[in-house]
This record gives C-alpha cells, structure tokens and sequence, in this order.
C-alpha cells in the first residue's frame, strides 16, 4: 500500500500527531512522554514565543489508514540570518520501521522546504535549542530525560540509507556525586574567588522578580550559548516565556550564582530533580493523577538522580576555572538532599570547556545523539 501524507489542519489531527510518540513507545522502559499541555503549547503560535521569528508546519504518514509516522517541517530564520544558511529543520519525527515511511515523510520535509528556497534539510532540531534535538545513536537502554530525544535504533539506518550524513554529535554523561569534594577541587575554587574577586550567591524567591534575576539568567545564556551549533539568541517574548514556565518550578537550593565584586552575573548553573520516572508514571498526562507523581519527584521524595539543566558562564571567564565554583557550591546541596547521580543535558562532543567541569563527577558517557545533513 502507497503511504499517504497529511498536512495537519486541525486540533484532533495535532492531537494525534501528538499522541503517536506515545503510542510508538507505549510500555519502552527507556522512553519519557512529554506532557500532552506543553506539546499543544509548543507547536501553537499563539502560545510558542518562537513562532516570532519560526515557521513551521506538521505532518502525519498513513498506511493502510493507519498512523504510522509523523514529522514537523520546520525554519528558523533567525538561525538561518545568523548562520547564514537556507536550512529547513525536522524534527518530532517518529516512524515504524518501514523504510517507505521515513522517505515520505522527509521526502514531504524536503519539498516543504524546497517551496520557501531553502538548501538543504537538517535534524531532528527543533524550533530553537531550548527543545529536544538530536536523534539518539548510542545509549537505547538508558533511560531519556525530559528534555532529550528517544527513538529507536532502526532510526540511524534509516537515515543513512536516504543518504543524510552527520552534520553534529552531542554526548552526554551519568556522573556519581561524590561522598566528599576532593580537597584540590577546594583549594581551586576558593583560590579562584579570590583571584578573579567573585563571590557566589544563593537566590531567593522575591529576589528572582524584584532584582530581575530571571532576565539576567537568560541574558547570560544567551551570550554563552551564542557560538554553539545552530544556535539562535531567545528574543525577549522566549524569554519571558521561560522565566513564567519554569522558574517557579525550581528548588533554589539547586540553583548557583557566581558574581564579580561589583554585582554582575558571570556564570549561573540551574539543577532539578529528574522527572524521569515521575513523567512515565504521568504517561503524558497531568490528570487525573500526573500532577501528583511530578509534585512528589519535585518536592516531597527526591529520586536519587538530579538534572544539570543550564550551565552558562560569560565567554570571558570561560577557561578560567569559574564552573568548578558552581559545583563546589552545589555538590553540598546535593549531598543533603540525597542524590547519586546526575545527568548532564547533550553537549556537543568537541565542547571540551563544558566537559572538563565534569572531572570531579567521575564521568561516563553513556549517549550520544546526531543532528543529520542532506542537500536538496
């Protein structure tokens, strides 16, 4: 049977779109559903702030009247004008094995991509770097987080048999929290606040509204994000987006600020629980009980693995030992609040400053995930 290509254009149809992840990973131990509310968010204009400067449509693969696949066709101009490039991205995509599947639906991408003159396809990326991006290569039988990519390995040979090609690699760490900081690791950090005349800091809740600590946060990501892979800066809408959405969720024990003598932010490094297990138990859902698992996992029983969200330090004080700060001021917390191990978020693999800060975690690389390439 031919496959079928839809164009969504509807609520019901971006509600299956949506729910076919959930169904292709149905009972997969390894596999984390996004919650359902944030999906419909994400992909609506009127709620993503990204759709400022993106443009993106959604499409669904059919066989035999039957879902069997689904992509999103995506641009970013603001990446594109930033790198100069004419690249469309897909990303959500997921499909059955079945090689007519995954041609139809980057075939659709490609043509899609075509019609507003762009060069060349790349992915899975999503609208910006704040969504999940990369299709994982290595490490199926570890468990996702909830801000990373499942899928199947069958979806590596796919890609390579329709002749994409490796555009980047991210990696990504499971890291032991040590019983005690190494006595060198202390002598660095406290000669370092000395040198460089910093200090770190512990927010609290007012002062995150009052003295602007969440804008000043994002700025300071933005500037050290800015070389990265396909990066593109977070407009003001983005951020104020992220500030409401996710601020209020974290404990700021597990929150560190590093500042100079007269105030300024120079690195800020953002940890949570994982909401792993806690996002399987919801299976996409915050009703009737999902609410429930994911208040616990943040607030009430701690699971024993912790989520390095953000690292950021200004591009100046990269180098200079300035991240061992944030772990020296972190590794205390999470001590007593009883984590094990911590789960770095994809860092691309020659990004050697971001990974060098891992050294007093014992660090083991247990993913790695590929954003592909192919010219139309």
């Amino acid at each position: 049977m031919a496959i079928i290509i839809k164009k969504v254009s509807s609520k019901k149809e971006l509600k299956t779109f949506i729910r076919f992840n959930y169904e292709l990973y149905k009972g997969n131990p390894y596999s984390v559903p996004d919650l359902y509310d944030d999906m419909l968010n994400t992909f609506n204009p009127k709620k993503n702030a990204a759709f400022e400067f993106c443009e993106a449509d959604y499409f669904l693969a059919y066989k035999n009247d039957r879902v069997v696949g689904r992509v999103a066709a995506i641009i970013n101009h603001r990446a594109n004008d930033t790198w100069q490039k004419k690249e469309v991205r897909f990303g959500w995509i997921d499909f059955i094995d079945d090689e007519e599947v995954s041609e139809a639906l980057l075939d659709t991408v490609a043509q899609w991509g075509k019609e507003r003159g762009m060069k060349s396809i790349v992915g899975p990326l999503g609208f910006t770097d704040m969504d999940a991006e990369g299709m994982l290569i290595d490490g199926f039988d570890q468990l996702g987080t909830m801000s990373t990519i499942y899928n199947y390995p069958y979806y590596q040979k796919h890609m390579e048999k329709l002749g994409f090609e490796k555009d980047a690699d991210w990696v990504e760490f499971k890291m032991k929290v040590p019983e005690a900081i190494p006595e060198k690791f202390v002598r660095i950090s406290e000669i370092i606040l000395q040198k460089y005349k910093l200090k770190i800091k512990k927010l609290k809740r007012k002062e995150i509204k009052e003295k602007n600590y969440g804008q000043r946060i994002f700025d300071l990501i933005n500037e050290a994000y800015a070389p990265l892979y396909g990066y593109s800066k977070m407009t003001q809408g983005q951020i104020d987006q992220y500030i409401k959405m996710y601020l209020p969720l974290i404990d700021l024990r597990m929150v560190s600020i590093i500042e100079d003598e007269e105030g300024n932010l120079i690195a800020a490094g953002i940890s949570m629980p994982s909401l792993s297990e806690a996002l399987q138990k919801a299976k996409g859902k915050m009703l009737p009980f999902g609410w429930y698992h994911l208040l616990k996992a943040l607030f009430i029983k701690k699971p024993k693995i912790l989520d390095l969200l953000l690292v950021g330090v200004k591009p100046e004080y990269q180098s200079k030992g300035v991240n061992a700060l944030l772990f020296y001021d972190l590794i205390p917390v999470y001590q007593q609040l009883g984590f094990e191990y911590g789960e770095s978020n994809p860092e691309l693999e020659d990004n050697k400053k971001v990974q060098s800060q891992w050294s007093v975690f014992n660090p083991e690389q247990h993913k790695r995930r590929r954003a592909y390439r192919k010219m139309l």
